[in-house]
């Protein structure tokens, strides 16, 4: 299909009779929604924000918005001045509106010393011992020697050099090693215990 002069001065005459993509191609025939739309952005057409339908709903007069009433400092009148014989007027400034953004979350500085996470308390101490031991064992290797095979427990902070991967053998269908899975993946039954 080519876009001969007649096709054009139709899409024109359609398009600015606010018809839709998909009317003009049905109405030239052997051309996609997505051929007039693309041909009406090279021939530089206006963009129409409005389709006919919607042009007959906007000749209604718009409704004028409210208007804006801002809040004025309150006034306090004070007793008569003797020597004026007349109030004296004091301002009292209004208070700030409260924010109703919900409150951020503290960012921790690089290098600082995370603060106890909840699901610390929830460990328990044979598993907590197992891990240090294994963590003394650790290869202690870097981001980009992690395999499928090597343990991905995270050791330290991120931002710091001293951060490291446990990197020993993994258990089968885990992403950890032995004693880090007693730690990430404990049973449902004793997490529900310690809590109480």
């Amino acid at each position: 299909m080519s876009w001969t002069d007649d096709r054009v001065e139709t899409l024109k005459k359609m398009w600015g009779e606010g018809q839709s993509a998909s009317q003009i191609a049905k109405e030239l025939g052997g051309v996609t929604r997505n051929a007039v739309i693309g041909k009406v952005h090279r021939l530089g057409l206006s963009n129409r924000a409005t389709s006919a339908g919607a042009a007959k709903t906007e000749a209604k007069p718009k409704a004028k918005p409210a208007p804006k009433i801002e809040a004025k400092p309150k006034a306090k009148p004070e007793p008569k001045d003797e020597e004026d014989g007349g109030p004296i007027m004091r301002t009292v400034a209004a208070a700030p509106p409260k924010s109703t953004l919900p409150a951020r979350k503290q960012i921790i500085p690089a290098g600082q010393p995370l603060p106890p996470q909840p699901s610390a308390n929830e460990i328990s101490p044979e598993a907590l011992a197992k891990v240090n031991e294994v963590e003394k064992k650790a290869k202690k290797i870097g981001l980009m020697e992690l395999t499928e095979r090597t343990c991905k427990w995270p050791v330290g902070d991120p931002a710091t050099e001293d951060f490291w991967f446990c990197g020993l053998p993994v258990k089968q269908g885990k992403p950890y090693c032995e004693a880090h899975v007693g730690v990430a993946f404990q049973p449902m039954s004793s997490r529900r215990d310690r809590r109480r």
